[in-house]
């Protein structure tokens, strides 16, 4: 592992876009003091969650979702969870104050009852990502989402990891922070990664060891520069949107489309670039 360490560190294009988006973590944290003062919570709106009158997604989950897009990224398509979400706002507004319990572990966080709301259950992405944002200074959580990503990162930088006998009956949140803890070990006795923060730490492991699904044809034959150029053009063409997003130019719903386009067309991405580069003129 410290050899990869080393290597990946030399990539300064996803140390730039890390160190840019942890900056935005703290922002969003800032805007959203919900853990340093839990009453704020009941300053969030509806319209915050989803803006009916226009079908965009409100700034909360803008910020969650685009804007904090390289700590984690959530895979949502239509905003038909985020209407959920509004329609029972209230049992939202509930979860979230478990989720800023100091009290609480992040077994009982994760445990909590997000299943009540359409969307938010199954392995609870979402929510991971929603206790990862309102916890990461607690340094005990990766924003490492899905359940089956962890035991693969387990599994290639432990030689023997040793789980539990009663592991497979552990609820799905303490499976999560026994991954995370046992995780966290290894990044703390190598020298190379303990110094780094976590989101960095969590980019690393997904670049130096991809699980199955993710390792498609197109990545394994591009090679090391052409996939920091790739890195590169997505951290701008997310800039552009956000940029032309902050201007009015054009809505959330469009920046959605946008990146969706982008992810599923790549012969189209410069034409794309091109398009909306008009628009900030």
């Amino acid at each position: 592992m410290i050899q990869k360490a080393m290597a990946f560190r030399e990539n300064r294009a996803i140390k730039t876009e890390m160190d840019n988006a942890i900056a935005l973590l703290k922002r969003f944290r800032e805007k959203y003091p919900f853990v340093e003062n839990p009453e704020s919570i009941e300053t969030l709106d509806p319209e915050d969650i989803f803006r009916e009158q226009t079908s965009q997604v409100g700034d909360f989950f803008h910020w969650l979702e685009y804007y904090l897009y390289p700590i984690g990224h959530l895979t949502l398509y239509g905003s038909n969870v985020y209407r959920q979400i509004r329609s029972q706002f209230e049992e939202f507004k509930a979860l979230l104050y478990v989720v800023v319990d100091k009290e609480k572990s992040i077994a009982e966080k994760v445990d909590a009852q997000w299943d009540e709301i359409k969307h938010l259950g199954g392995d609870k992405h979402i929510a991971k990502k929603i206790i990862f944002c309102f916890n990461f200074e607690t340094e005990d959580i990766l924003p490492i989402f899905k359940t089956s990503h962890l035991e693969h990162f387990l599994a290639n930088i432990v030689e023997r990891p040793e789980y539990p006998t009663n592991y497979g009956s552990l609820t799905l949140g303490e499976k999560y922070e026994l991954l995370n803890s046992e995780v966290l070990k290894v990044k703390m006795k190598c020298p190379e990664t303990q110094s780094w923060e976590i989101p960095y730490f969590a980019r690393f492991l997904y670049e130096a060891y991809p699980p199955p699904e993710m390792d498609s044809h197109e990545m394994s034959r591009l090679d090391a520069k052409a996939k920091i150029e790739r890195q590169q053009q997505f951290a701008d063409f997310v800039k552009l949107l956000t940029e032309l997003q902050r201007k009015g130019k054009i809505s959330g719903e469009e920046f959605r489309l946008n990146l969706k386009l982008w992810k599923d067309h790549p012969e189209d991405r410069k034409a794309l670039v091109d398009r909306l580069a008009l628009l900030s003129r």
